[in-house]
Parts: C-alpha cells; sequence; structure tokens
C-alpha cells in the first residue's frame, strides 16, 4: 500500500500533465491579421469591443466595425484580402485554412456597408468552399476581386 503521500504527488504529475495540452487545444487558431486600420475601427470577440490595429490577429467568428470615418484592411492566412470602408460591419463567421487535411472554408457574413474583397488560395484550391453572405445574397467566389455595398436594413 502506498503512503498518502505518493498517492498526491503522482496524482498531482498527472494532473500537470493532462492541463497544458487540454489549454493549448481549447486555443483557437488564427484567421489573419489586421493590416491597416484608420479612423475608427474595432473588432468585436466575445461580445468585448476593442480598437482594431495594424498587426492585431483576427480569429474565427471576429467581427470587424468602422464607423463614419473609419477604414481597415485584413489579410487572411490563405492571403485572402478583404477591406472595409466607412460604416461598415463584416463578421468572419468561418475560416478554415488546412490544404493538407483538404479543410477548406471561407464564410464573410457583411452586415452593411463597402467591402472590397480579393479572393486567396482557398477560392482557388475549392471555389464552392467560398461565400460571402449579406442580408439578402450569397454570393459564390470564383476566384476573383469585387467590392459589394450593402445597405443597412
Amino acid at each position: 500500500m502506498f503512503p498518502p503521500r505518493c498517492l498526491v504527488a503522482g496524482t498531482l504529475v498527472v494532473v500537470l500533465t493532462i492541463v497544458p495540452a487540454l489549454a493549448s487545444a481549447a486555443e483557437p487558431a488564427a484567421a489573419g491579421r489586421i493590416k491597416l486600420a484608420s479612423g475608427k475601427v474595432f473588432v468585436v470577440r466575445a461580445n468585448a469591443v476593442v480598437p482594431a490595429v495594424a498587426g492585431q490577429v483576427l480569429f474565427e467568428a471576429d467581427t470587424l466595425r468602422t464607423g463614419p470615418d473609419g477604414r481597415v484592411g485584413i489579410t487572411l492566412n490563405d492571403d485572402t484580402r478583404v477591406s472595409l470602408g466607412p460604416g461598415s460591419e463584416a463578421r468572419l463567421d468561418q475560416f478554415v485554412y488546412a490544404p493538407a487535411e483538404g479543410r477548406l472554408g471561407l464564410v464573410l457574413k457583411i452586415v452593411h456597408g463597402f467591402v472590397a474583397y480579393v479572393s486567396g488560395r482557398i477560392a482557388k484550391l475549392s471555389p464552392d468552399a467560398v461565400k460571402l453572405e449579406t442580408p439578402n445574397a450569397i454570393v459564390g467566389v470564383r476566384g476573383t476581386t469585387l467590392a459589394l455595398r450593402v445597405d443597412a436594413q
């Protein structure tokens, strides 16, 4: 029979080796970065609103909002580029870029405002995996550059 101190120490070793593995598995992967931000630009993440700055990492489910003088440009990990003009809002609903595993997907929901889009590698590898959603339409992308204006509802 083990003395109680050995049992506690053994349990502690098991807990210490499992907890870091669980913590790293729960961290979301970055989807891209803000390349430029001017005027009032915000990132909404998990109900927190923070000012956007160049170099800031973006994640799946982040929302970008620009004020009346705001502009923001982002580059996603597959080299997709998205720019928002003044008074705009867009949410990165899905971003999966794991070509080695055959997992690709991009869904950008444009709530309102002006958005310019330049497709990246996801659109080239799997055009059906890219969708730009607006309140009234879904745009399928086939490797292109486009600009959209979505009026607020």
